[in-house]
């Protein structure tokens, strides 16, 4: 017999607008794994591998924008789910973890998957919550709804994140055959409401006056969801900095910092430097600005309406509670600006674009094939970039088709879980979804892909440059003798058996004259869903990037 609080767990969910759920099979878990796959408002999804599946929940809830639910069993299984928690963490993504647990009296009695999961996630999550394992009294139902109502809640407001409830189940756990499972028809919904904070009068004074007092403001947008815009007028008045996850098409914008902030003299990185940094969303991939920014430390106000701020740029001076839009139209607007320090951003900006350029023209090389597939990629695509080196590469390309939306994972940048993310997104989304992820993370996280979910609109770009090539990048693992073995990790897999294990469609590129060949095919939507592996040496990429990098440096040494 299922206890009705178990069984109206799926209830309270989709009465909160909670539509999909995650589930990986187990035993333990099978009263909870009933309950929402019999509801018959739920979506579910089957992943046997919980770290697969705790990344493939975070691109469902990337996409629709609300909680998902996760659904593993006991033991070890939980511990899974971790690194896409912490990501989900620290990007701000809401999940609903569910995992069931072993009675307390049989927890350290060396039985089968029994671990401590009682706040298991720690500091990962935004709140942790535990069921009762008995349901006896009267009180515990309402306990039990109370208990899922604010979990739900405490996902969405405040900043969204996971939140995790755990649930220690007593045998039996399958109902007894012909038994009906009934949910519950008068449900206590507990409702929160998030007001949107706007700044005082007198505040939007003060701060209008000080705005004036800065001479050279720059703007830097951090990583946000599309739809942000700013007005002309400010992109003309202020350099305004934006990575690739910064979802900002304004064309005025400045993008290919990331490159020559590191190349440029003492004396340019003086001429430009902010008296006031202004920014607006989440992570920076540049770390050629962040450099750049704690080494001269202006004053940073931070615009952000709720939640904990990062002083990322060891700057920060002011947390200013409003939205960017509150912000825009009320101080940014009337501040002066200072179009003259703007253009000398903007030059910089269009002579390393110059020589990116003359750099790509010609040669094969991973920038080159990168840049090749973003100026190909479908109208209002949704792409996926796996961290180490591909999001680098997108981030100094820098041009993003207007209607290409631009997701990673740099909650904690790690390369685990990009390729299931972006599967999770896919399941949901009716547009293309273009997945470009280095070698290691794909056959890292291959598990992503085994299971009866695969959509028919993925795309999965594999550069294979056989290794970690980003180590060789790195000056530090680069000078080093145990580069090959011990950073760099050769390996000697590609791409094609895995596809035809996941019944893929498989291309693969290993020149220009076969990547032009390969990508109209690759991109066409009709069809299942389809790899194309880009060949590289990691070796030849270095060489490349040193040379574009000497490029640049002689291209700006007189400006």
């Amino acid at each position: 017999m299922i206890p009705q609080p178990i069984i109206d767990l799926a209830e309270i969910c989709t009465q909160k607008g909670i539509t999909d759920a995650v589930i990986s099979p187990g035993s333990r878990n099978a009263p909870i794994t009933i309950a929402f796959a019999r509801h018959p408002g739920i979506k579910t999804y089957v992943i046997p591998d919980e770290r697969s599946a705790g990344f493939i929940a975070l691109g469902l809830s990337q996409y629709l924008n609300k909680p998902v639910v996760l659904i593993c069993t006991s033991g070890s299984a939980v511990y899974n789910y971790s690194p896409a928690v912490a990501e989900a963490f620290y990007s701000h993504v809401p999940l609903i973890i569910l995992s069931a647990d072993r009675p307390p009296e049989w927890i350290d009695q060396k039985d089968g998957q029994t671990i401590h999961q009682k706040n298991i996630f720690g500091d990962h999550v935004k709140q942790s919550f535990e069921f009762p394992d008995t349901y006896e009294h009267p009180d515990i139902q309402w306990h039990c709804h109370r208990i899922v109502n604010e979990a739900i809640n405490a996902s969405i407001h405040n900043q969204q994140g996971p939140i995790h409830i755990n649930i220690p189940l007593r045998e039996p756990f399958y109902p007894i055959p012909g038994q009906e499972i009934e949910y519950s028809k008068d449900i206590k919904l507990i409702e929160e409401y998030s007001s949107s904070p706007t700044l005082s009068e007198e505040a939007v004074k003060v701060l209008i006056g000080e705005l004036k007092i800065f001479n050279r403001v720059m703007i830097f947008i951090g990583q946000k969801k599309a739809g942000m815009e700013l007005p002309e007028s400010i992109a003309n008045s202020y350099p305004v900095i934006s990575d690739v996850i910064s979802n900002f098409k304004n064309l005025n914008c400045i993008r290919h910092h990331d490159l020559f902030l590191s190349n440029i003299r003492s004396e340019t990185s003086e001429s430009i430097t902010p008296d006031l940094l202004i920014t607006f969303g989440g992570a920076t991939i540049s770390k050629g600005l962040k450099t750049f920014i704690r080494t001269h430390r202006p004053d940073h106000w931070h615009i952000q309406s709720e939640g904990p701020a990062a002083d990322t740029f060891q700057s920060l001076t002011k947390i200013i509670r409003t939205s960017p839009t509150n912000f825009i139209e009320n101080i940014l607007l009337r501040g002066e600006g200072n179009p003259s320090y703007s253009n000398s951003w903007k030059n910089l900006d269009i002579e390393t674009r110059k020589e990116i350029e003359n750099t790509l023209s010609d040669e094969y090389w991973e920038m080159k094939a990168v840049g090749s597939l973003i100026h190909n990629l479908p109208e209002s695509c949704h792409l996926h970039l796996g961290n180490s080196m591909p999001v680098r590469w997108a981030n100094f390309l820098g041009n993003m088709k207007p209607n290409v939306q631009v997701f990673c994972n740099r909650g904690t940048s790690g390369i685990d879980g990009s390729l299931s993310t972006a599967v999770g997104y896919a399941l949901e989304c009716s547009d293309p979804v273009v997945v470009i992820i280095g070698d290691m993370s794909f056959f890292y996280d291959r598990n992503g892909l085994w299971h009866n979910h695969l959509p028919d609109n993925l795309r999965i770009v594999v550069l294979n440059n056989h290794g970690g090539g980003i180590f060789r990048m790195i000056d530090g693992p680069s000078q080093q003798p145990e580069l090959d073995k011990y950073f760099e990790t050769d390996q000697k897999l590609n791409g094609k058996k895995t596809a035809e294990e996941f019944d893929i469609e498989y291309f693969d590129a290993n020149s220009n004259e076969t990547l032009k060949k390969a990508t109209p095919s690759f991109f066409n939507l009709k069809g299942k869903a389809k790899m194309l592996e880009i060949q590289t040496d990691s070796k030849t990429n270095k060489a490349f990037f040193d040379k574009l990098k000497a490029q640049i440096k002689n291209r700006l040494k007189n400006i």
